[in-house]
């Protein structure tokens, strides 16, 4: 029998302006779908360099003395410093790391084509970032707002979850 690359579960990323409750939203999200059950992986886009291992710790002296990528394992954690070579999209990443997980949400990436879930927040702007065409729906707290994919209340997390999971089941579907 050959080998045949993993599945890669839907990915649905939320973006919107900075401190427009993106994080917060997410957090929500992650402690509900899991608690149904779904195993959730997340990628967080920085426009800033990452700084996750700690000077003189051994994984970071295995990375200065030319390793490639190092990994930190522990009982309950794993941490991965690695060298890229190009810009990693939320795909590339998904099917190189995220192979057996149900969805994983992206925060951020608002360039990168795909779905996404639009969040804005009235006190930050009232204007979208992104085309109705990448939106699978827009999160506010502006119950007014002129757009033409499904307005969800952004302090409803149940809603939010529910229309997430329709979508999921309609990109397990190819539709």
């Amino acid at each position: 029998m050959g080998y045949s690359a993993p599945m890669t579960a839907p990915i649905l990323s939320l973006v919107g302006y900075s401190n427009s409750g993106k994080t917060t939203l997410m957090e929500k999200l992650v402690a509900g779908l899991t608690a149904q059950g779904l195993r959730i992986a997340t990628i967080k886009h920085s426009h800033h360099q990452p700084e996750m291992d700690t000077p003189g710790k051994d994984s970071w002296r295995h990375k200065q003395a030319g390793a490639s990528t190092s990994l930190l394992v522990g009982p309950e954690r794993m941490l991965m410093v690695s060298d890229v070579d190009e810009t990693l999209n939320p795909q590339r990443l998904a099917s190189r790391l995220f192979g057996d997980y149900d969805l994983i949400l992206v925060e951020g990436y608002a360039s990168v084509p795909g779905p996404k879930i639009e969040v804005v927040r009235a006190e930050r702007s009232q204007v979208l970032r992104c085309s109705a065409d990448e939106l699978i729906a827009v999160a506010s707290d502006i119950c007014d707002l002129d757009v033409t994919v499904p307005l969800l209340d952004l302090n409803d997390t149940q809603a939010i979850m529910d229309h997430i999971l329709i979508w999921m089941k309609t990109a397990e579907a190819g539709e």
